[in-house]
């Protein structure tokens, strides 16, 4: 069966796609795909497997399914600077969900992130230094701008982190609605936060050779407390969340300051580093029609 997905959460990283992911999967008659990222139209050596790979992951669906995926990776500019046009190839009528937060506490969370698998400096001041992505990834005016030039803002829902953990009920409802899911959806408050940047462990071969030792496994679940394992896990955890230099917050918030004030400009609201919290909780926020063409 050649399916292939109604909506595409398109990012960005660190934003509770996963939770949304999981929350979206849990209802009926809505399908995600497995594996949650499949980074299709990102990816070079993933693409390369063709497009029947790719509809392999919806084949299994019932006819009348509605089906969709979550890979951040597209909206990762411009480490992958092709994904727009190779879903306007293949999924041009797709609707498109773009999940952002306060683009400091999202750079802050990939980082830590990025921590755990020591891709960066182990200063946050020096890897925003040296790493780029930090800073890009959260540019959601420049991550943005090629779906809206690509599909038009009537196909593309912002969705703020934030108002989506303040309100998450309605937050999926209106969602729900985007994607023009048939049935009243439901949160499931039992569902895990999953993914949180400070539960990540930091990477560690000698570590893990331990660890999953099937015999080591059985004696520490068998005989060590878990308070005691808990204990030994925060050793390889970040102890406190990374705080940028004030010098260099400055300088990101106003680098920040100018994606942000297009970004409302699409919005129909002013929107800055310092107001964003109670910007995007106010209400829901739409892009005002003429986003695609403004200032682009």
């Amino acid at each position: 069966m050649n399916r292939l997905p109604d909506f595409i959460i398109i990012g960005a990283m660190k934003c509770a796609t996963s939770t949304l992911h999981d929350q979206l999967a849990r209802q009926p008659g809505l399908f995600m795909s497995e594996p949650k990222e499949p980074c299709f139209f990102s990816d070079d050596e993933v693409y390369a497997r063709g497009l029947d790979w790719y509809k392999s992951l919806f084949a299994h669906l019932p006819v009348d399914a509605l089906c969709g995926e979550s890979s951040t990776h597209y909206t990762k500019l411009p480490t992958y600077s092709h994904t727009a046009e190779r879903m306007r190839r293949h999924v041009p009528s797709a609707r498109l969900v773009y999940v952002m937060r306060h683009p400091v506490a999202r750079l802050a969370s990939q980082y830590i992130h990025e921590w755990s698998e020591r891709t960066v400096p182990s200063s946050i001041d020096a890897a925003v230094a040296r790493c780029p992505r930090l800073i890009d990834y959260s540019r959601y005016r420049m991550q943005l701008q090629p779906f809206l030039e690509t599909f038009g803002a009537e196909n593309v829902l912002p969705v703020f982190f934030e108002r989506l953990i303040n309100e998450p009920q309605g937050e999926l409802d209106r969602i729900c609605a985007f994607i023009r899911y048939p049935r009243e959806a439901r949160w499931h408050q039992d569902g895990d936060r999953r993914n949180i940047s400070e539960q990540r462990l930091r990477n560690s071969a000698l570590r893990d050779a331990i660890v999953w030792n099937p015999g080591v496994t059985w004696l520490r679940r068998r005989f060590i407390p878990q308070g005691w394992r808990d204990h030994v896990k925060r050793l390889w955890q970040m102890k406190r969340r990374p705080q940028l230099s004030a010098e260099l917050l400055t300088r990101v918030e106003q680098r920040f300051d100018e994606d942000l004030a297009v970004l409302g400009e699409w919005l129909g609201v002013e929107l800055t580093c310092e107001n964003f919290q109670d910007v995007v909780t106010a209400k829901p926020l739409e892009f005002a029609g003429c986003a695609s063409g403004s200032r682009v």
